[in-house]
């Protein structure tokens, strides 16, 4: 009896330790409030949009938002595991959205290296290959996107996808008639000679003073 109560009691210990609440250091460090975890995420971004083959002209330098984070983690929260409607994503613009699910907390860079090696599946200038998904890494790298806030979640109601990844892109990427070509193949910076930094346009001030080519993108066609 007294072997019993002891299984029980370490039964119930299991049941409540922070790893089963989503409350261990692995996932507490994945948390986007903090700037460690923004800097990595904006920086993996950024290398990951300089890497682009072919090499782009006008893709922007990408920064962290405060709006499209705080939409991302609202979303995260809710534990659906699919994607957000693009109401829940707007800030002053309409945002696109990037989501990971997995067993296990899952570093944020090799999260965002996971959507663009869907690159392996694209074709400049023609779009993905048969049978196959790139959305998640044309969006990361569409040229006018440059502002980015992520959120994550523990979902303990989840069967086996428990931590849930979402990231929003404002502007919204992949416009349908321009997925085949989410940047302009070109020398880098070459389309923003005195706003460029370590291959990257700076991003603007403001969307009126974004690139000229981007109202068209501001009006498109949206795809989620």
């Amino acid at each position: 009896m007294a072997w019993f109560q002891v299984m029980l009691f370490v039964f119930a210990l299991v049941l409540r330790s922070p790893l089963t609440e989503g409350k261990d250091p692995d996932f507490t460090s994945l948390i986007t409030n903090q700037i460690q975890v923004q800097r990595e995420i904006v920086n993996k971004h950024n290398e990951l949009r300089r890497s682009v083959n072919p090499t782009g002209s006008d893709i922007l330098k990408m920064e962290w938002s405060i709006q499209a984070t705080t939409n991302a983690q609202k979303w995260a929260n809710k534990c659906i595991l699919e994607h957000s409607s693009k109401d829940d994503r707007k800030t002053n613009i309409r945002c696109g959205e990037n989501l990971y699910m997995s067993t296990d907390p899952t570093l944020w860079s090799t999260v965002i290296q996971s959507w663009y090696n869907e690159s392996e599946d694209f074709v400049y200038g023609v779009g993905a290959k048969p049978n196959s998904a790139v959305g998640h890494y044309t969006q990361l790298i569409w040229y006018s996107s440059f502002k980015v806030g992520c959120g994550i979640a523990y979902c303990p109601n989840q069967e086996i996808l428990k931590y849930f990844y979402v990231c929003h892109y404002c502007p919204m990427g992949n416009n349908v008639m321009k997925k085949s070509t989410p940047y302009q193949q070109g020398t880098p910076c070459a389309s923003c000679p005195n706003n460029c930094e370590n291959g990257l346009c700076k991003s603007p001030l403001s969307l009126s003073s974004m690139l000229p080519w981007c109202n068209c993108h501001l009006n498109q066609k949206e795809k989620d």
